[in-house]
């Protein structure tokens, strides 16, 4: 079943209530949770651990990843990039099972509830987090929307690592802490390249499509096999982070349990390796799964060594 194919057989058999699952991509919400978890666990291992802005800071990375998914699905489909050709997950404005006015509207709707979560940290934590939280939206926006749409000329992965990886961790362990450690630093780099993996394994599956759009993902420009050298460098770089803060005497040795994660790259690296197009797709998950399961160990981690 090729591209238009798929689409119209969506079309016909998705209820509303489903399309608006299929828009949020619950399979990125793990690069979005990931980091909340790391940086409690940092927050706990500085004594300073706070269930109230420890759950909101969750909401609030959940609500903006659902609004960025949002504003790539109807903004993408705006500009041409998606199209009945495309080998991904099922767009809902391209296959039409919402219309491009409905989903602005749930993409204003989930950064409001996010600016909620927000204005609760605010009162907790001080305008620092109004900084963060300004930005991180307008960032989210500014991926495919704009007159420079960051992901229109490959600063995709940058965007990834400082907004779900750097701040993710830190802003989640500023907010219960109320400053910021170098453990949450630290926990931050690896998470960041993480989640700037999974989209390098979405763009080197939309490479075709992304090219004949004009949309110049850092896969565009490096072709498939810089593509694939990249996704190998960010988890390997990834997993020699917590092992160089060990060496370096900045991180307890209980750190290097995440390297218990690291039997899970395979599938998704076999993948990369190996596969294109639509075959990524399982990839895609794998990462955020792996992402997720190196939060949790992590995590773990920090715990021992209090």
């Amino acid at each position: 079943m090729d591209g238009e194919e798929r689409t119209a057989a969506a079309a016909g058999g998705t209820t509303r209530a489903r399309a608006w699952v299929l828009a949020s991509r619950p399979k990125t919400l793990p690069a979005a949770a990931a980091p909340v978890v790391v940086g409690t666990a940092t927050a706990c291992a500085a004594h300073a651990f706070r269930p109230g802005p420890a759950l909101a800071a969750l909401a609030g990375a959940l609500l903006i990843q659902i609004g960025a998914n949002l504003a790539n699905d109807v903004f993408d489909f705006h500009r041409g990039a998606d199209t009945g050709e495309r080998v991904g997950p099922l767009r809902v404005t391209q296959a039409g099972l919402l219309e491009p006015a409905a989903v602005l509207r749930g993409m204003w709707a989930a950064f409001a509830l996010a600016a909620v979560a927000g204005a609760y940290l605010i009162t907790v934590a001080g305008w620092t987090v109004a900084v963060i939280g300004v930005l991180a939206i307008a960032s989210a926006i500014a991926y495919t929307a704009g007159p420079f749409p960051l992901g229109y000329h490959g600063l995709g992965e940058p965007f990834v690592f400082v907004f779900f990886g750097l701040v993710a961790v830190g802003g989640t362990h500023f907010v219960q802490a109320r400053s910021l450690a170098a453990a949450a630093v630290w926990a931050g780099v690896p998470m960041g390249l993480l989640a700037a993996a999974i989209l390098v394994v979405n763009n080197l599956r939309d490479i075709a499509t992304d090219r004949a759009a004009g949309k110049r993902t850092l896969a565009v420009r490096l072709g498939e096999r810089g593509a694939r050298a990249e996704y190998v460098a960010l988890l390997l770089a990834a997993f020699a982070t917590p092992v160089t803060a060990v060496a370096a005497r900045a991180a307890p040795p209980s750190l290097l349990l995440v390297l218990a994660a690291w039997p899970f790259a395979a599938a998704p690296l076999r993948r990369i390796l190996r596969q294109r197009g639509a075959a990524l797709n399982d990839a895609l998950a794998e990462t955020a799964r792996l992402e997720l399961l190196f939060a949790a160990l992590y995590a773990v981690g920090v715990a021992v060594a209090r």
